[in-house]
C-alpha cells in the first residue's frame, strides 16, 4: 500500500496536529511516517530516547531487538524503564511503556541477540535501521546487513561525555549511495583498546541528546524533509558543548561495497573483532541456598567479595573485600586449607577471579557463588537492600 493511501483517525489527527501544521512537513510527511517500518537495535541508552520519540512521532511499525534484561544500573540513563521493570526483559518493558505512549503504533519484539544467522531475516522487513548498540561486533553486523539489504542505517555511539551520529548506506534522490560504517572504520580497534560504557561510564543525559538526534535522522530519511547526515559525521562534546561535523565519503577499497568487494555474506563478527574466546574451563559453583546451608551448619569457609568498594558500601554480606583488579596481588590473603567462596554482583567477575587464581597459583578450593550477591539476596536475604 502506498503511503498516499494512509488514513488517520480523528484521534491521530489531533495527536499529530503539531507536525501536520508545519508547512515543510505537513500531512504527507505524517502519512510517510505511519507507512514506515523502523528497526531499533538496542533499547538501552540510545534506544530509549530514540524509541520514545519515534513512537511519539507516529512511525507506523517499530521493531525492537534486545536480549537483555533491565538492571538497576541502567536507570541512570535508560529512560524507558523504571524500578518495577528491574529483572524483566527490556523488549517487554519497552513495549509496555511505548504502547501507553502511542497505541496507534505496531510494535514487533525480538527478545533475542542479533547474529549473523538471523540479522538478514530480521532487517529485510524494515525501511530504516537505527543502531543503538554499544559493541563493535554488532555495529559491523548491523552495517553489513544493512548494506547487503540496501537499507539506510542511522548510526550513533556514546562514551563518557562524547557522542557521535551519522547516516550510513543512504541513497539520495539522485540515486547516489552514501558511505557506510566500513568507509569510516574499515576494521575494528584492537580488543580492549576502546572501553565500553559499562567499563568507562557515560553521563546519563548524553544518550538522551544523541539518541534524540538519531531519531531525528530516522524521521528525515522517512519523510524526505531536510538534509540527512549521509556523507557527514557529527560529534558532540557535552563538557565543552562543542560540535563538529566532518565530511566523509565512500572508499573504493571498502570490503563490502567497494570496487572489488570481498565480503558477500555475513561473517563471524566476534572473530573479526578479535573477541572470539577459547572455551573457558568451568569453575566450581555453589548456589545461594547451598551456601546458606553451609552458613547454618557451621561449615568452615572463607568468603571473599571481588566487587568495587562503592558497591560493597551499598550492600554486602560480610565478606572480605578484595576487588578483582587486585585479587592476584592479594592472593596470599586467600586460604588454601578450607573452602573459599568468592562472589561479585552476578557471578561473572568472581568466575574470572577464580580462573585467574587457579591458573597462576593452582588453587583448588575456590567456589563461585552462582548468581552473585543478587541471587543471595533474592533467595536467602530479601530484607537486604539491592543496588
Amino acid at each position: 500500500m502506498s503511503y498516499k493511501d494512509i488514513k488517520f483517525s480523528k484521534e491521530e489527527l489531533a495527536r499529530y496536529d503539531r507536525h501536520i501544521i508545519i508547512p515543510e512537513f505537513g500531512y504527507e510527511a505524517q502519512q510517510k511516517l505511519k507507512a514506515a517500518k523502523v528497526l531499533v537495535v538496542g533499547s538501552g541508552g540510545l534506544g530509549s530516547p530514540g524509541l520514545l520519540y519515534l513512537a511519539a512521532a507516529g512511525v507506523g511499525t517499530i521493531g525492537i531487538v534486545d536480549f537483555d534484561v533491565v538492571d538497576d544500573s541502567n536507570l541512570q540513563r535508560q529512560v524507558l524503564f523504571g524500578v518495577d521493570e528491574i529483572g524483566k526483559p527490556k523488549v517487554e518493558a519497552a513495549h509496555r511503556r511505548l504502547s501507553a505512549l502511542n497505541p496507534h503504533v505496531n510494535f514487533v519484539l525480538y527478545n533475542e541477540q542479533l547474529t549473523s544467522q538471523n540479522a538478514l531475516d530480521i532487517l529485510k522487513d524494515y525501511d530504516v535501521v537505527a543502531d543503538g548498540t554499544d559493541n563493535f561486533p554488532t555495529r559491523y553486523l548491523v552495517n553489513d546487513a544493512s548494506v547487503l539489504l540496501g537499507i539506510p542505517n542511522v548510526y550513533a555511539s556514546i562514551f563518557q561525555f562524547e557522542g557521535q551520529v551519522s547516516v550510513f548506506n543512504y541513497k539520495n534522490e539522485a540515486g547516489e549511495l552514501g558511505p557506510n560504517y566500513r568507509d569510516l572504520y574499515p576494521s575494528p580497534p584492537p580488543p580492549g583498546l576502546v572501553p565500553s560504557c559499562a567499563e568507562g561510564g557515560v553521563l546519563g543525559v548524553l544518550p538522551g541528546i544523541i539518541g534524540s538526534l538519531q531519531a531525528l535522522e530516522v524521521i528525515k530519511i522517512i519523510t524526505g524533509v531536510g538534509d540527512t547526515l549521509s556523507g557527514r559525521f557529527f560529534t558532540f562534546d557535552a563538557l565543552t558543548f562543542q560540535t563538529r561535523t566532518f565530511n566523509i565519503k565512500r572508499n573504493p577499497a571498502n570490503p563490502i561495497n567497494g570496487i572489488n568487494p570481498t565480503i558477500k555474506s555475513l561473517i563471524d563478527y566476534e572473530e573479526f573483532c578479535g573477541l572470539k574466546k577459547p572455551q573457558e574451563k568451568p569453575v566450581k559453583e555453589i548456589t545461594a541456598k547451598e551456601f546458606y546451608d553451609w552458613q547454618v551448619k557451621g561449615e568452615k569457609f572463607q568468603l571473599i567479595d571481588v566487587r568495587e568498594p562503592h558497591e560493597y558500601e551499598i550492600v554486602n554480606i560480610g565478606a572480605e573485600l578484595i576487588p578483582l583488579a587486585s585479587v592476584l596481588d592479594q592472593a596470599d590473603k586467600i586460604d588454601r586449607d578450607r573452602k573459599v567462596v568468592i562472589h561479585c554482583k552476578m557471578g561473572g567477575r568472581s568466575a574470572k577471579a577464580i580462573r585467574e587464581l587457579e591458573a597462576k597459583f593452582g588453587f583448588d578450593n575456590l567456589y563461585n557463588l552462582k548468581g552473585g550477591i543478587l541471587s543471595y539476596i533474592d533467595e536467602v536475604k530479601p530484607e537486604l537492600t539491592k543496588y
